[in-house]
């Protein structure tokens, strides 16, 4: 049984984006909570990855309130959201193709013991943080290049767990993997849901959605288009809500008419 936190512990309340002239972000609000795992939807250009990088730190809000445990905070820069306990992984993954999996998990972050670096002990918690996660790879010692693409996206992931973050960002995780691949990135969403973690899942795969979402929050042009509960909800009612198939001449002239009425 997965424990879910009483408080968020995001939340946005009333968050805005502008870059000059382009409105990226109107009044969004979200909320996860620990051991939740919340899709973030929505078609090309409707905000979803403008949302993460002020989440990350990326883009600093212009409105709005970004609360964590329940306490307004500021995020101007990717080290606050690090300090936080926001981890992000984006979809280039951004790893080192000619270094091994120890070299690309303490990339930037290696351990050194009197001014040498540590490659034991850095060998020895690669292997137990692996193993914790239970991803399966044929070596530690091994080029990232010769990997497979799920493979990759899993040291990807348990890079960002090195730090012990409370919420990790996944950015289309499964994009251009197998259907073997993709279930072992779900597995270890799953995992992450298990141990605890809040988990913000961006995906245009609705299959992968209802597989390991618990919530869909989704946005349209920028603006929320709502927030279901993925037991509750049908795969049309989430894409209807995607394409803005809810709102149309036919829902706004019976919305009117409804008011009229009263």
């Amino acid at each position: 049984m997965v424990h879910v936190s009483a408080a968020p512990v995001l939340a946005l309340r009333g968050v805005s984006k502008r870059f000059g002239a382009v409105q990226a972000l109107t009044d969004v609000e979200l909320e996860i909570h620990s051991g939740e795992v919340v899709a973030l939807v929505g078609d090309n250009g409707a905000g979803k990855s403008t949302l993460v990088k002020t989440i990350a730190g990326v883009h600093p809000i212009d409105d709005g309130v970004i609360e964590w445990n329940g306490k307004p905070v500021a995020i101007g820069k990717p080290h606050d959201a690090q300090n936080l306990g926001i981890a992000t992984v984006y979809q280039d993954l951004a790893l080192c193709d000619n270094i091994d999996v120890v070299g690309n998990l303490f990339l930037g972050r290696e351990l050194k013991r009197r001014g040498v670096l540590d490659e034991v002990e850095m060998e020895r918690r690669a292997r137990e943080l692996l193993t914790t996660l239970s991803i399966r790879i044929p070596s530690v010692r091994i080029p990232i290049a010769s990997l497979s693409g799920g493979q990759r996206q899993t040291v990807a992931i348990a890079r960002s767990m090195l730090g012990e973050p409370k919420l990790v960002i996944l950015d289309e995780p499964t994009a251009a993997l197998g259907v073997e691949q993709t279930a072992q990135v779900l597995d270890l969403v799953e995992r992450l849901r298990e141990r605890g973690h809040a988990v913000i899942l961006i995906s245009h795969n609705m299959a992968d959605v209802k597989a390991v979402a618990d919530k869909v929050a989704v946005l349209r042009l920028g603006r929320n288009n709502g927030v279901f509960n993925v037991k509750d909800t049908s795969q049309e009612e989430i894409i209807s809500a995607i394409t803005g198939a809810t709102d149309n001449a036919v829902t706004r002239r019976a919305a009117r008419t409804g008011e009229a009425g009263k």
